[in-house]
């Protein structure tokens, strides 16, 4: 007894108030534990399946699957596309010199002067061969017609034109003046037949020119007046060829 008193004892918070709250709360911890655990175990547990059952109640259709078409997404297919489609060139003096074929004034949206060039050269290098030297008239009549027909062309319709279009199309249907200077190689034309020659090819080149500029400017009733002056152009080069 006497060693108690060596010691230090310090004065406590704790009384039996507080012993008897945390009694309380630990029962009321308890109680509610003790509720869960009664509601889990009278929740209904499933019953036993058999595997048999789950797999007859599965679905037992087929799946969708797309049938691959091997053409379709071969490259062969693209190439043999492109190869069934004609060349540009062919396929625009198809519709320019046809006079059976409706004229399509789409070809005036395509600026192509690498035909009209060719068959300028052409034209010269067969002028030549029939012992004329006349490239500086072809090239210098192309592109003078070709401004007067363009300024003609702005001032009879509504929608304007490029320069560039009407030389193209221009261009392009001087091919059967090309045809006429290489008969000019083999024989003459100042006679009968020639004249008469130069003058279809006259007629053939305006009114396939004419009848392109007519639809895709929208003038109707006035393809002569478009043909007159292409029939001028035209007519200088057929002289330059005969004579």
């Amino acid at each position: 007894m006497s060693n108690l008193g060596q010691f230090d004892f310090y004065q406590s918070n704790y009384t039996i108030d507080n012993q008897e709250q945390t009694c309380n709360d630990s029962n009321a911890c308890g109680n509610l534990y003790g509720s869960r655990k009664r509601q889990a175990s009278e929740q209904p547990q499933p019953a036993f399946v058999p595997a048999e059952m789950l797999l007859s109640s599965g679905y037992s259709g087929q799946f969708f699957q797309p049938a691959s078409n091997q053409d379709y997404y071969s490259p062969s297919s693209y190439i043999d596309s492109f190869d069934e489609e004609p060349p540009l060139l062919e396929d625009k003096l198809r519709k320019l010199l046809n006079p059976m074929k409706p004229a399509d004034g789409s070809i005036m949206n395509e600026t192509d002067l690498t035909g009209p060039i060719l068959f300028c050269m052409t034209l010269g290098a067969t002028l030549l061969l029939a012992g004329k030297v006349q490239f500086g008239y072809v090239y210098g009549m192309s592109a003078i017609g070709c401004l007067g027909i363009h300024a003609l062309l702005n001032l009879m319709s509504s929608s304007g034109v490029s320069y560039g279009c009407v030389a193209s199309v221009l261009g392009y249907c001087l091919l059967p003046m090309v045809i006429l200077s290489s008969c000019a190689i083999f024989f003459s034309l100042q006679g009968t037949f020639g004249t008469v020659s130069a003058l279809v090819i006259v007629g053939w080149c305006s009114l396939s020119a004419s009848k392109i500029f007519m639809s895709a400017l929208a003038m109707e009733g006035q393809q002569l007046l478009i043909a007159y002056p292409c029939a001028l152009l035209y007519g200088l080069f057929a002289l330059l060829t005969v004579f």
